[in-house]
């Protein structure tokens, strides 16, 4: 197979990163285009972006020059790193160019026409890609979202348990990392020994988006999953690796940890079934320990593309309760967009 040539909107920022470091060597796309700001325009990567992960910056990439995010990159996908308040237009303007749009932003994430995807639960939805192209005149072009990343794990924890049991009503918070909020992000006086209980929009993304990721695809429209969701978010002083406590209450009644556990553990999904390579063998970890999980110890299961469960118990409130983990700029972000695409590939809408 032919690698597919793929570019990079929002190189220089934090999922900008991880997109670029894992595309490195990546066995169906080759890295061939990095745009971000005019600020970086006419700048080879190594002299635009100040490197922020632990490995080191790919050779490959660091002598790439950086390009405006503008149409007529020299490639055929776009994974979209962009801020969510400039990504809109942006990746419109690609789409309707030709290009595939893989993107991490919430601006399209909603819309009737666009997969919301995550290829271990809604695998089907890339469908709406035939309509998206008919609809909108864009021939080989369109757009395709990850959720935000704590909808994420939590809507691949949420997947099985609500194909067994059924899903009634969920409670959820989260204890959510610093590079959720992009580079600089949060200062420094306010993270350290601090809390902060508000980060704007994110409650709303939680709610919904598990809902359209749970949902069936009807003649090409998402009937969302009805389900209730109430979500409290927090920012807390961890690097990396969201965590959330949850409680659940099903449509069956009676449903034991034990049962729950079973359902996390025996799930796989599509994205498995088609081998796609950014694909963990096992999405969902079930981990028994007391004090498991933690980010620190469980964000990089799977190369970060796992969820870890643990904790789980009843609630004597709605039923079950249990505790999750996911790495927000792997499995949350930059992996996510990654294994969308591959699921484009796999099911015939992006390559030749």
């Amino acid at each position: 197979m032919k690698k597919i040539r793929a570019g990079v909107l929002g190189a220089t920022g934090t999922v900008g990163q991880q997109l670029v470091r894992l595309l490195q060597g990546h066995p169906w796309f080759e890295l061939t285009a990095l745009a971000a700001s005019g600020r970086s325009e006419g700048k080879t990567y190594a002299g635009a972006c100040r490197w922020l992960l632990p490995s080191d910056m790919p050779r490959s990439a660091a002598s790439l020059p950086v390009e405006t995010c503008e149409p007529g990159l020299g490639c055929d996908v776009v994974f979209s790193g962009l801020p969510s308040d400039v990504a809109g237009p942006v990746e419109l303007a690609f789409a309707s160019a030709g290009y595939a749009v893989s993107s991490n932003a919430a601006a399209h994430r909603m819309a009737a026409d666009v997969p919301l995807l995550i290829p271990e639960v809604n695998a089907g939805h890339a469908a709406l890609v035939e309509r998206q192209r008919r609809d909108r005149s864009w021939g080989r072009g369109c757009i395709v979202t990850n959720p935000n990343c704590s909808a994420t794990q939590l809507a691949l924890a949420l997947k099985p348990l609500h194909d067994a049991f059924g899903l009634r009503r969920v409670s959820v918070t989260t204890l959510q990392a610093l590079s959720g909020a992009g580079y600089p992000g949060v200062p420094s006086l306010e993270s350290l020994d601090n809390v902060i209980p508000f980060i704007g929009g994110e409650e709303e993304k939680l709610e919904s988006e598990p809902c359209k990721l749970l949902g069936e695809l009807v003649d090409g429209t998402v009937r969302p999953a009805p389900i209730l969701l109430s979500a409290q978010c927090h920012r807390v002083g961890v690097r990396d690796g969201h965590l959330e406590a949850i409680s659940v209450e099903f449509c069956r009644d009676g449903v034991t940890p034990q049962e729950a556990a079973e359902a996390l553990e025996a799930f796989r999904g599509m994205a498995s079934m088609l081998s796609l390579p950014s694909a963990p063998e096992r999405p969902i970890r079930v981990r028994t320990e007391q004090d498991r999980p933690q980010p620190v110890l469980d964000r990089d299961e799977g190369n970060g593309m796992t969820v870890v469960v643990g904790r789980i118990r009843p609630c004597p409130v709605l039923g079950l309760k249990f505790e999750l983990l996911g790495h927000n700029t792997v499995r949350g972000a930059a992996g996510a967009a990654i294994l969308n695409a591959e699921l484009l590939v796999a099911m015939g809408y992006l390559g030749n």
